[in-house]
């Protein structure tokens, strides 16, 4: 009997060890790439008229983002990344809430603790036009392909809860990878 339990218990240790040969081989062979290059082409929600680009960049610091977006009423409007890469609904809330993978606050792009997601405002020129360049130090590039970037119709207060009061969501468009 003893000799039949030595051979089970050899049997599963043989076969655990198995189990993590192939699974290293799997790992070397499905290895993530580097993704130093993002793109999200934004698309009006609904009637909006609100579209633009948004290129998201791999930097020393962080990753840089570059928008150009119009459409647009002149002033402030919130500018997120969202939970989700889905732009379905009509009104943008199939795209989730801002992404927030360390369940943090809402706050603006400057403070340490935040939605990874919280971006601030762009604003808008007379002409409806909104352009930013700025470095992201929180935001991680392999974090946020596939998700949705939305443009807000009101200017995101910074510290209201969840979300920032933004109102209505204009704009969306799903990240992804760009050579």
């Amino acid at each position: 009997m003893k000799l039949f339990k030595i051979s089970l218990f050899a049997l599963l240790v043989f076969g655990l060890n198995c189990a993590k040969e192939e699974k290293i081989e799997i790992e070397k062979i499905i290895e993530k790439p580097e993704f130093t290059k993002a793109v999200a082409v934004v698309h009006p929600l609904g009637d909006s008229g609100v579209m633009g680009t948004v290129h998201f960049t791999a930097a020393e610091n962080g990753v840089n983002v570059k928008a150009e977006i119009s459409g647009l009423e002149p002033g402030k409007h919130g500018f997120h990344v969202h939970q989700y890469g889905d732009c379905t609904a009509p009104d943008g809330k199939s795209a989730g809430g801002h992404y927030n993978p360390a369940d943090h606050e809402h706050s603006g792009p400057e403070e340490m603790m935040r939605h990874m997601g919280d971006m601030g405002n762009i604003t808008a020129d007379e002409n409806g036009v909104a352009t930013i360049d700025y470095v992201d130090n929180d935001i991680m590039m392999d974090m946020i392909i596939g998700r949705g970037v939305i443009v807000h119709a009101g200017e995101d207060d910074l510290t209201s809860q969840p979300s920032g009061a933004a109102g209505a969501r204009l704009g969306c468009g799903v990240i992804g990878v760009q050579q």
